[in-house]
């Protein structure tokens, strides 16, 4: 397995934990960020394998993130986390290789990470 881990950015604190617990109880290693600019931080840091990414956030929100991420010349496979409508939309808008729509499912979840997970 992958030793590199996958990033968690969001800003409620309890899909943090809820989303850690999960990657973590499947043995992934996991990362967390509570905005776009620690995420930033993060990935500079430990270069993690894949990006759960909220939209909305204080400080640095999805798109900044992404967008700081192409400037740097960083590409890493995002799967969008949000409750928006427009999800998928804006998930194309960044490029993004995949959405999970709040509040998700386990097995959503898992299935779309082990899929987009950078091996």
């Amino acid at each position: 397995m992958n030793n590199a881990p996958i990033l968690v950015v969001d800003d409620d604190p309890n899909i943090l934990s809820v989303v850690s617990e999960i990657l973590d109880m499947e043995g992934y290693p996991v990362t967390t960020a509570a905005d776009g600019a620690e995420a930033l931080e993060a990935v500079e840091r430990s270069r993690p394998s894949l990006v759960l990414l909220d939209m909305r956030m204080p400080v640095l929100d999805g798109w900044g993130f992404a967008a700081a991420l192409k400037a740097r010349g960083v590409t890493l496979p995002i799967l969008v986390m949000t409750a928006a409508q427009s999800a998928r939309a804006w998930a194309e808008e960044i490029e993004a290789q995949g959405v999970v729509a709040k509040p998700f499912e386990v097995p959503q979840l898992l299935d779309a990470v082990e899929r987009l997970r950078v091996c």
